[in-house]
């Protein structure tokens, strides 16, 4: 078990959680992405090549992010939290459309949309009616180097809905902090009907301008069987960002494509 052990109630837990959302207006990164998308019918995987890139994020609902492949624009997607937009030069391509999809692609990278990107990025303070739970738990780990397994204490916060006219309750997220230094290292997150949309492993935590923020982030898309792994280089908190920062126009001639 690790040398310290913090004990937190239910109530300062999501205090806690909720002062740090509400401390986060703006978000700036300088990342390395890594993709890969798995086929499992057809027992195949595909891993893409790493490229460099940079977030912005915004709240409520604003979001960038560009990736560079050996220093050429291999995308830039803007989205305001109801629709989004993505250049893809090396296509001469344009895409437009809504965050919810309403018709589902036989391309796995039609139907990702940039909500679950912003969520995966920070974790949320609770929503008004938001209902909530929590337990202690722990997890064994087992330590391939040493040849041992230790012990891992850990508060586990579920936080849920009520489905109108019922007592039923729909799971919203499932947070799991560390009880090292009570930081989420694991987030659930689950669509309107309960299903397991997103999970998100935080890792390997780092100073940043005097904020702790995990330096690998592991986003992984059961249904779309898709995960991204970003090595977090650098960030900045609360640094001013204009509305223009937030706009992506097609490059003259590019094809645009919408999505539905």
């Amino acid at each position: 078990a690790p040398s310290i052990e913090q004990t937190i109630t239910p109530e300062e837990l999501v205090g806690r959680l909720n002062d740090r959302w509400a401390a986060i207006n703006t978000l700036t990164a300088k990342v390395e992405f890594q993709a890969s998308v798995s086929k499992s019918k057809e027992g195949v995987a595909t891993d893409y090549p790493s490229i460099e890139g940079h977030i912005l994020l915004r709240k409520p609902a604003d979001l960038r992010v560009l990736g560079r492949y050996f220093g050429i624009l291999a995308f830039d997607m803007t989205s305001d939290g109801k629709s989004f937009s993505l250049s893809v030069p090396t296509k001469n391509k344009f895409i437009k459309g809504s965050n919810s999809v309403k018709k589902k692609s036989l391309n796995t990278w039609e139907n990702l949309r940039p909500g679950f990107f912003f969520d995966a990025l920070l974790v949320r303070g609770l929503d008004p009616d938001n209902l909530y739970s929590v337990v202690t738990d722990s997890e064994t780990i087992e330590d391939t180097a040493r040849k041992h397994l230790f012990t891992v204490p850990e508060y586990i916060l579920s936080i849920s809905r009520r489905k109108p006219g019922t007592q039923q309750l729909i799971p919203v997220r499932v947070v799991t902090f560390r009880r090292d230094n009570l930081l989420p290292y694991q987030q659930d997150i689950f669509d309107s009907e309960g299903n397991l949309e997103t999970h998100v492993t935080y890792s390997a935590y780092q100073d940043f301008e005097g904020s702790q923020y995990p330096s690998l982030v592991s986003i992984k898309r059961p249904i779309d069987e898709v995960e991204i792994l970003l090595t977090v280089e650098d960030v900045h908190e609360n640094q001013p960002l204009a509305d223009d920062q937030f706009v992506v126009k097609p490059a003259d001639g590019a094809r645009i494509q919408n999505l539905e």
